[in-house]
């Protein structure tokens, strides 16, 4: 226990000093980083002073002071009255003390205590305690033990306190994460996809006002009759059209595009890339309300909505979609090609009864005769007349009236230089495609006259070059002269080897050594087949030839015959399939790598053929499906006793030992091949070095290492 001095006078020496320690301890405490109320420090300063006062009194005047402690109590009580006062007029919440305010306190008494400890340990002094310790908390009085478990606990308390705000701060985060996760739903938007049917179909809405507009707006702006005689329906028709162009410029708006690979689905991104467009701009214009000029005008003027014509990419895009989705690609370009043509002439005599009405009808002879007659008078004879005119003049296959006036000179030369184009157009557009449609045909033709001409000058029986003709004929007819490699080598090999699964692979898993092969290896063999066609009375293969394929029936009838041809044990049909073992090359095998059976084609018959050595090159990459297969195709020929299981159970076949051989031969000529050539270029290299180097020599010894770097600066 700290022991305070009572029998010394409280001397103003000793009061100063007790004032310095006091300022030592506010600025101590003004350091500290946490803020506090006012309210705290004024408590907890009078509580110091008051504290450190009593403390140092005499032992007289402490007792005429304090008597039992009531004015200590009293000021306590006060103090802590204005605290809570002055809290509640704050409205600050009430929160346990931190470390530092819980220190405070103690900081002030361990200071005093030290001055009181400093002054009962003078010598000759008697050491008392005073009776004012009772009342008044003296933290430097405290055991290690008890600053110890009151560390523990303040620690404690603030790891409760840290461990509450974390979780405050989580669910922060959560709801913060939730707000995100919300609008992230929201952002999920309608999206077209420019590639699915949906835009397609689309597409083919649109263009039907856009066509509308291109062909009935020049129509009723040239002929007032068309105009006002269905005024109701135009006006329907016209909104209509509006309509469809606002919804198609959110379709717009809403198309998406590919970036990296992917489908765009930002709507921020999507309006961007689509205001960024010419045609953002086009679409603005052709949306504008210029039709409100009917107001001033008057209903008579449908040459006001000629801006609904900008929409004109809209039909072009429907026409090359469509082009490249119809299985009659020329047919649907030269129908695209004659409505073009067509478009042309109708506007062409539209404007020449505009002309003819500027001029004024009957005039002369160029212009359209006079409408007051009846027969000149109908609507239908106007455009009849006008689109005739327009046609002998575009296409310049006939004679019309010559012109009179110089407008009329101007216009027909224009119209001539127009049909000249269209003209030229048509013979092209029509040569190339009647070419394209023929250009499969032409070819095989050339291929068939190409075989003919080495017939003939070979000196071909008839007999067989009749059977080759026929073969030819046969392929034509069936549309079986495609190429199946040359046409799919343009296709990437997985869209390729999709392909060929979809055409194949249930023609080969008819086979049964590959029932149970993994998928990989089938995918690689599918894409080995061959078609192949035979004629009627065609050899496959003959008893004792060389295996080096096998075949699968996809069509037709083959016939296992005997020596002479003509007896027949067994009549093979489609899904049928022969040679798979002579390919495998099994140990033991009685036969060999023989054929063992005559098959015959009894009429035009379409195999599948699948040769030894791309199987082989299929089976390097599966070695376990290599043993799978022999390993069956080794219990079929025990099954039918053609298997010798003493030469299967012997070592190595020494002629695939030769075959191992040869192939290790091979690759060791590759390598030295290789080899040679690296080594005459590291010769030549080398060689190039040392003159090099001999040049640097010579030039150092002549002019010196400056001369030197200037020259190996100028030439590298």
């Amino acid at each position: 226990m700290a022991k305070v001095d009572t029998h010394h006078s409280y001397s103003a020496r000793h009061r100063l000093s007790m004032k310095a320690a006091d300022d030592e301890t506010d600025t101590l405490d003004n350091g500290v980083s946490r803020t506090h109320s006012p309210c705290e420090d004024t408590s907890s300063e009078s509580q110091g002073v008051i504290s450190m006062e009593t403390g140092g009194l005499s032992e007289s005047r402490r007792s005429s002071f304090t008597g039992s402690g009531a004015i200590a109590r009293l000021s306590r009580f006060v103090l802590s009255l204005t605290s809570w006062a002055r809290r509640h007029l704050h409205h600050e919440d009430e929160r346990p003390d931190s470390f530092l305010e819980r220190i405070r306190g103690p900081e002030l008494k361990d200071i005093h205590s030290r001055e009181s400890n400093a002054n009962s340990e003078e010598p000759g002094q008697p050491k008392n305690h005073w009776a004012l310790a009772r009342f008044n908390i003296n933290y430097s009085n405290n055991t290690n033990e008890e600053k110890k478990e009151e560390k523990k606990e303040v620690k404690e308390e603030k790891k409760e306190e840290e461990k509450k705000e974390e979780k405050k701060e989580e669910k922060k985060e959560e709801k913060k994460d939730d707000k995100k996760k919300e609008p992230e739903k929201q952002k999920e938007i309608f999206v077209m996809d420019p590639a699915s049917n949906m835009y397609y179909r689309w597409l083919s809405i649109i263009a039907v006002p856009v066509f509308y507009n291109w062909c009935m707006l020049i129509c009723r702006a040239c002929f007032d009759e068309l105009q006002m005689d269905h005024v109701l329906l135009w006006f329907i028709l016209d909104y209509s059209s509006d309509a469809a162009y606002i919804l198609d410029t959110f379709v717009r708006i809403r198309t998406g595009f590919l970036e990296q690979g992917l489908l765009v689905r930002d709507e921020t991104k999507l309006r961007l890339n689509y205001q960024e467009t010419k045609q953002f701009k086009l679409d603005l214009l052709s949306l504008f309300p210029t039709d409100l000029l009917y107001l001033k005008f008057g209903l008579n003027y449908p040459e006001l909505r000629f801006n609904r014509l900008l929409r004109i990419s809209r039909l072009f895009e429907f026409f090359d979609r469509t082009e490249t989705r119809t299985n009659y690609p020329n047919i649907f370009r030269i129908g695209n090609l004659v409505l073009y043509i067509l478009i042309i002439i109708h506007w062409n005599a539209c404007i020449y009864y505009a002309i003819s009405k500027q001029i004024g009808f009957g005039t002369d002879s160029w212009v359209y005769p006079n409408v007051s007659i009846p027969e000149h008078g109908r609507l239908s004879r106007k455009y009849i007349y006008s689109l005739y005119w327009s046609t002998l003049t575009l296409t310049t296959i006939g004679e019309t009236p010559p012109p009179v006036k110089d407008e009329e000179f101007l216009f027909v030369v224009i119209d001539f230089l127009v049909g000249v184009l269209i003209f030229a157009t048509i013979v092209g557009n029509v040569g190339s495609m009647i070419s394209n449609m023929n250009a499969s045909r032409a070819e095989f033709q050339s291929k068939v006259d190409a075989i003919k001409q080495y017939m003939h000058f070979r000196k071909v029986t008839k007999d067989l070059e009749a059977r080759v003709i026929k073969w030819f004929d046969y392929l034509w007819t069936n549309k079986k002269t495609v190429e199946e490699r040359e046409v799919l080598k343009y296709l990437p090999d997985k869209l390729r080897a999709e392909i060929a699964i979809n055409v194949h692979l249930d023609t080969l898993r008819k086979v049964r050594i590959f029932q149970d092969c993994e998928a990989g290896l089938l995918v690689e063999l599918v894409l080995k087949l061959r078609p192949t066609v035979f004629s009627p009375g065609d050899y496959i293969c003959k008893k004792g030839d060389i295996g080096r394929e096998m075949y699968i029936i996809k069509e037709g009838k083959l016939a296992v015959v005997a020596d002479d041809g003509v007896t027949q044990f067994v009549v093979l049909s489609d899904g049928s399939y022969f040679g798979e073992i002579s390919i495998l090359n099994i140990k033991g095998s009685k036969s060999g790598n023989r054929r063992t059976a005559n098959i015959r084609s009894i009429g035009y018959s379409d195999l599948f053929c699948l040769s030894k050595d791309d199987l082989m090159e299929a089976l390097t990459e599966y070695p376990d499906a290599k043993k799978a297969l022999e390993e069956k195709g080794r219990q079929i020929l025990m099954k039918d006793n053609l298997i010798d299981e003493e030469a299967a159970k012997a070592g190595a076949d020494p002629k695939d030992m030769e075959e191992k051989i040869e192939r290790l031969e091979v690759s060791l000529d590759s390598l030295q091949t290789r080899f040679a050539r690296l080594l005459a270029e590291f010769t030549n290299s080398q060689t190039k070095v040392k003159q090099r180097l001999i040049k640097v020599e010579s030039k150092v010894k002549k002019y010196g290492s400056g001369t030197l770097s200037e020259d190996e600066g100028e030439k590298p």
